[in-house]
């Protein structure tokens, strides 16, 4: 029995837990810096990553020359894309920013992928693709802020964009790496760096939060974003990408921005309109698409 839909369960679990933080994490700007609050999930995540890959695995090593390649992943995947993703939050509207983060990941995703592995760009998929793009635009675009593309956020939208191409590449980039190593051993190492290099940018930022007044609400916002958001959802992530393919995954995270919505309702009262509810339609219906189409198997397919 085909057992793919594990990891299309897995990478829709993910994304809607991304997409709940929103909520939880807004509420926490409040009270940290943002560079501040992204260190603190990912570095306070490094320690359980290593203890868990040591528990599962037995080691933690891998070779220098990999070692560097992760290094050169996580400045670019954990370190640049977070400052860029906050970044564009700030200097464009939030419609802005989530459309341009999320809507063209997967394309660029799916027209990289034969760069880096075995990935075919399907009819199944372009189509499946095409309908979830059409819904991730009406519930962004359906709420009240709308798509602004003024000059004033220009600097914003470019960002935003960026984090798409990027964002991308870095996905596939761990692809090749997973054939020879776990996903857990890679999204260790990766985040490691990628907390190190975040580090320095932090600097400043400690002394303005008020440690001693911190109540349940922030340690709660921090546990969820490390244990849940970071430790859980990146390897259930790239374990689920491995076995599936980084292009029909990273159409996975049109889930997100509806997660952003409900998270809205639950935690800020926002409101869910019409236009939104048409997109949720849209978007499960090009996914289910997706994930049913069946696997083609070739010789040249097969691995050793």
């Amino acid at each position: 029995m085909d057992k793919k839909w594990i990891s299309y369960l897995g990478l829709a679990m993910v994304s809607i837990i991304w997409g709940a933080n929103f909520g939880v994490s807004r509420s926490a700007m409040e009270t940290f810096d943002p560079i501040l609050f992204s260190f603190l999930r990912f570095g306070l995540a490094v320690p359980f990553f290593f203890l868990i890959l040591k528990i599962k695995e037995g080691s933690v090593g891998l070779p220098w020359k990999v070692i560097l390649q992760l290094a050169l992943i996580g400045l670019v995947g954990v370190t640049g894309l977070e400052i860029a993703v906050m970044y564009s939050i700030k200097y464009t509207t939030l419609a802005n920013a989530s459309l341009l983060n999320v809507a063209p990941w997967p394309i660029f995703a799916a027209l990289f992928a034969p760069l880096f592995v075995k990935e075919k760009f399907t009819r199944r998929l372009g189509v499946g693709g095409a309908a979830a793009i059409v819904g991730v635009t009406f519930i962004i675009l359906g709420g009240e802020e709308g798509l602004n593309l003024s000059s004033d956020h220009m600097i914003g939208n470019l960002l935003a964009f960026g984090v798409s191409i990027f964002g991308a590449l870095y996905n596939l980039a761990c692809m090749p790496l997973m054939k020879r190593y776990s996903a857990l051993r890679v999204s260790t190492w990766f985040i490691l760096f990628g907390s190190l290099f975040m580090l320095p940018l932090t600097i400043g930022s400690w002394g303005k939060v008020d440690w001693s007044g911190l109540g349940v609400g922030h340690y709660t916002a921090i546990i969820y974003n490390v244990l849940i958001c970071t430790i859980v959802a990146f390897v259930v992530w790239n374990a689920s990408m491995f076995k599936i393919g980084a292009a029909r995954a990273n159409f996975f995270r049109y889930i997100v921005p509806a997660a952003a919505v409900i998270a809205g309702l639950v935690f800020f009262d926002e409101g869910i309109t019409a236009w939104q509810l048409l997109g949720a339609v849209c978007m499960v219906a090009g996914l289910v698409w997706i994930s049913t189409e069946r696997k083609q198997i070739t010789p040249k397919a097969v691995e050793a």
